[in-house]
């Protein structure tokens, strides 16, 4: 039945993806209602659900422009049971912040296969990576992707491992600027925030923790698919696939290297995980075995939600 509704991408199906997020986003924040009686609390809350949105609509862009996914709404979906793995995400700025950014930067890359205006997609990739990383600085490993993608595409020319550098010295001018009109310390700024820490010992519950658990066993078996079907795919789709699967480790060093490490860090992988469980139940025919893919996934993402309220 799930497959039958997303089999097709409608007006309907977005509508619906759009209304469950408003559901679930105000069942977590009605938890603490006091931003309700604050102007400045509640723009907040409405900026970081526009974010969410726009996160929403980029990944189907994404998909859709690039040939990832058929004209169908599976992408949509999977975005919607993956975000409800980590509530908590609904609250943490920085993350959905840095998110949006890196998927900026995604898009980016991986239209960079067309070799149309390839300088400026590596120098607008690497802009909005490094301006992830003054959300969340271990974002800045995402400029692996953008080297990566060097070396698929357009590597013969120097001049593009070089934007790279320009873009640094260009958000390094924007940050300076930035912060001295609101007299932030930068020293401070970059002291916080570089630091490596591998401790995984922030579960306030058995219910986070389990969450955790099963989100990887679950990207396990997408990236694992994804894997040993590359082979089969169309070669067209090679690099972009390989660029996907290359995302998704990269968002889980960020969040192994993360200080203040929360469930909420692997935000970042949601979307290179959507895109390859989208194009895993595509891959796989058997209707009933897709079925059954997105009945265990509705499950696990409803259990871990409301566990975590």
């Amino acid at each position: 039945m799930i497959t039958s509704v997303f089999k097709k991408s409608t007006p309907l199906n977005y509508s619906l993806v759009v209304i469950l997020i408003l559901v679930f986003f105000f069942l977590f924040q009605i938890q603490e209602p006091s931003w309700i009686t604050s102007y400045f609390l509640a723009f907040q809350k409405v900026s970081l659900l526009c974010f969410i949105l726009a996160s929403f609509f980029l990944i189907n862009f994404i998909v859709k422009k690039n040939g990832l996914s058929k004209d169908n709404g599976y992408a949509i979906f999977f975005y919607l049971l993956f975000l409800l793995f980590f509530p908590t995400i609904f609250n943490n700025s920085n993350v959905i912040y840095g998110n949006f950014f890196i998927l900026l930067a995604l898009r980016r890359l991986i239209s960079l296969q067309s070799l149309k205006a390839s300088k400026e997609k590596i120098f607008d990739a690497s802009f909005w990576i490094l301006i992830a990383s003054l959300f969340q600085f271990w974002c800045i490993l995402f400029l692996i992707l953008v080297f990566i993608s060097i070396v698929f595409h357009v590597s013969r020319d120097y001049r593009n491992w070089i934007l790279p550098f320009i873009a640094l010295v260009a958000v390094s001018i924007i940050f300076l600027l930035v912060s001295l009109i609101f007299h932030i310390d930068i020293t401070d700024f970059f002291q916080e925030r570089a630091v490596i820490d591998f401790n995984i010992d922030y579960f306030k519950s058995n219910y986070e923790n389990g969450a955790l658990s099963i989100y990887v066993a679950v990207a396990l078996f997408f990236v694992v698919s994804m894997l040993t079907t590359l082979s089969n795919r169309p070669q067209i789709v090679h690099s972009s696939y390989k660029k996907v699967v290359a995302c998704f480790f990269i968002a889980a060093f960020v969040y192994i290297l993360s200080p203040d490490k929360s469930n909420d860090l692997l935000f970042f992988s949601v979307a290179p995980l959507t895109i390859m469980a989208a194009s895993h139940v595509e891959y796989m025919q058997q209707k009933l075995n897709n079925e059954i893919v997105f009945y265990v996934l509705i499950l696990c993402s409803l259990f871990t939600f409301f566990s975590q309220l």
